[in-house]
């Protein structure tokens, strides 16, 4: 009982951070920007597979940064768009809903975003979005997914439903603190951290069972299982008191990444814990690296 308390508590602490974080981000939407509300990105299909649009009112060939919310693959919401202020420097945003794991086990919610990334690709000329200039960022679970539109932006089987003849290709990735290789999350974990292995634990509920005994299901979830060199270039942030998912997650990309040539930085958060960060450093880079990627 004592474990399944914590456990409770992790995840709301989890959805927390990635609510600080929003909060920080996205105080109100800007002057200028027409919202386009719960667009189905899939015909008739289940209620989370709804996304937000924020469209300047200004500009042609928008590029887009997309943003997948965290919140354990148990939780979250894609009401409150954290990247908010890049609306006010020229570009669009769009932030995504997914099936969440007591809706339906992986890979339901990466052929959701992907599903999501496509529709958005499809109807860019209405919405003056350049389809050429996607980003996608998110935290915690949602940092998971952006890194699997990363990595495994050439695999068909995720590639499911409408718009199948368009990419859910991103041009760049912004991954905070994203889970990548599930199997070692525990063999790194801060000693009061979270414990993966637990049948219960929020990776464990994602793959529909405990990690350790289902590690084929496990393999197929991970950003680092489909790394290759056509990957596009992708910032990892994460800190490393972190205690839901160890910093380490993020070297094993890192390294994975750099082992074939793609464009990685990570930047250790020292000190600082599951987002919420202080750091100015934090800002400064995901901002310098939106505008190399995305701006012409």
């Amino acid at each position: 009982m004592m474990r399944i308390v914590v456990v409770l508590v992790l995840i709301l602490f989890s959805l927390a951070g990635t609510l600080v974080l929003a909060q920080r981000q996205a105080p109100k939407i800007p002057e200028g920007i027409t919202v386009h509300r719960d667009v189905a990105y899939v015909t008739d299909g289940h209620e989370r597979q709804k996304l937000d649009l924020y469209v300047p009112d200004e500009g042609e060939n928008l590029p887009l940064i997309i943003w997948v919310h965290g919140g354990a693959w148990l939780g979250g919401s894609k009401e409150r768009y954290a990247p908010m202020e890049y609306l006010k420097s020229g570009y669009a945003g769009a932030s995504i809903n997914y099936r969440l794991s007591q809706h339906a086990i992986f890979p339901a919610q990466i052929e959701d975003v992907k599903a999501g990334v496509r529709w958005l690709r499809a109807n860019a000329e209405t919405y003056r979005i350049d389809p050429n200039r996607f980003a996608a960022w998110g935290s915690s679970a949602g940092g998971h997914l952006v890194a699997m539109l990363g990595t495994a932006g050439d695999i068909t089987e995720f590639e499911v439903g409408e718009n199948l003849e368009v990419s859910s290709r991103v041009q760049a990735v912004v991954d905070y603190f994203g889970p990548t290789d599930f199997i070692q999350m525990d063999a790194y974990r801060l000693p009061d951290g979270l414990v993966h292995d637990a049948p219960d634990s929020p990776e464990s509920k994602l793959v529909g069972g405990p990690i350790q005994e289902h590690k084929d299901r496990v393999a197929s979830a991970n950003p680092i299982t489909y790394v290759s060199k056509d990957d596009p270039p992708i910032l990892i942030i994460h800190g490393d008191q972190d205690k839901l998912v160890p910093y380490q997650q993020s070297v094993l990309l890192k390294d994975a990444l750099e082992k074939v040539g793609v464009a990685v930085t990570l930047y250790n958060v020292v000190g600082e814990g599951h987002g919420g960060f202080k750091d100015p450093k934090v800002p400064e880079l995901t901002k310098a690296f939106l505008e190399k990627h995305l701006k012409p």
